[in-house]
């Protein structure tokens, strides 16, 4: 590879994917909405990826293509937007590539496509059947899902095209808030109760690791679960807590209430006119178990993620540097100390 187009490059997880490609001495074309700043060995275009003749602009002279354009939302007005830009924005992107002649497509999708159950035992693979009475309940899976099988449908000899599925992003960067928003609640100390579900999760920096080492050496037509930690939302926030020093709730919110505290949480916030703190929706999914097996990825990849603790440590501190509301610690002076070290001069 000697020049790939990356979508969606100032965003979250395509930040990333500029910075793994950079150190691999990769040339990058970013097409992005978003202002980019001048770095070396990249190409800034700006665009839509719904634009297709900046699309295809973009994609002249590229060996391959990285392509992470999209929104997360939990907001079902949302959904036709999303549908178009997922759907709309992955056939772009590949009607563009396959015109200029790219040979390779790495396509960002959601290990929530295959990745989800009422089952606390279930762990997904990539041949796990696709829950489609679950997933079709959430306008960002369910578009994100039918971008994927028109991407992956696309592969053929000479036009590869691979999925990479990372499980809920976390990590530093993350500007706009769509992936890091819950542990920012759980810092501000306004999450209440602990779900009864899990969740996986996987730093966006390993996420971008995974897509680079899906474009050099992944399978055409398939797909990689990428995920780093599998935890329930009760040990994830206890593991918060002992790298924030944020007391985590304790009272548990059974999987039976989750819908009518969402409901009753969204009606209250239409009374006093502000948005609800934790809207219905993340509460639906916070019932729910989203763990993967990445192991088609660390044995076909050659792809190992960092310690989740780091993660979590790392997510807080970007989080806080950009001024998260510090709330009030837990008891203990080793706790309060650690937290301390932790934030930023002025935040403590």
């Amino acid at each position: 590879m000697k020049r790939v187009l990356v979508t969606g490059a100032t965003g979250f997880l395509g930040s990333h994917v500029v910075d793994a490609l950079r150190a691999r001495g990769v040339r990058v074309v970013a097409l992005s909405r978003g202002a980019s700043q001048e770095v070396d060995g990249v190409e800034h275009r700006p665009g839509d990826v719904l634009d297709r003749a900046r699309v295809k602009d973009a994609a002249a002279g590229c060996d391959a293509a990285i392509h992470c354009a999209g929104r997360v939302s939990r907001d079902p007005k949302d959904a036709e937007a999303m549908r178009v830009l997922h759907v709309g924005g992955t056939r772009a992107v590949l009607d563009a590539c396959e015109a200029q002649g790219v040979t390779r497509v790495v396509v960002a999708s959601t290990s929530g496509v295959v990745a989800v159950s009422e089952d606390p035992d279930a762990v997904a693979t990539e041949e796990s059947e696709t829950p489609y009475t679950l997933v079709n309940q959430w306008p960002y899976y369910r578009a994100k899902l039918w971008a994927e099988q028109e991407a992956l449908a696309r592969s053929r000899a000479g036009f590869e095209v691979v999925a990479v599925n990372p499980s809920l992003l976390l990590g530093p960067g993350d500007a706009r808030g769509s992936s890091t928003d819950d542990v920012r609640l759980f810092l501000e100390g306004k999450i209440a109760a602990v779900p009864s579900g899990g969740v996986s999760f996987v730093d966006a920096r390993d996420a971008a690791d995974a897509m680079v080492r899906a474009l050099e050496r992944g399978r055409a037509g398939a797909r990689y679960l990428v995920g780093g930690c599998n935890v329930t939302l009760r040990e994830l926030f206890a593991r918060l807590e002992r790298v924030s020093g944020v007391k985590a709730p304790w009272a548990p919110l059974p999987r039976e209430a989750s819908r009518a505290a969402g409901m009753l949480l969204e009606r209250i916030a239409a009374v006093i006119g502000r948005p609800p703190v934790v809207d219905a929706e993340s509460l639906e999914l916070a019932r729910y178990f989203w763990y993967v097996d990445a192991a088609r990825a660390e044995q076909e990849l050659g792809w190992v993620p960092r310690d989740p603790t780091a993660t979590l440590a790392d997510t807080v501190a970007d989080l806080r540097a950009r001024g998260v509301v510090w709330p009030r610690l837990s008891s203990g002076a080793g706790a309060r100390s650690t937290a301390e070290e932790r934030a930023p001069s002025g935040e403590a």
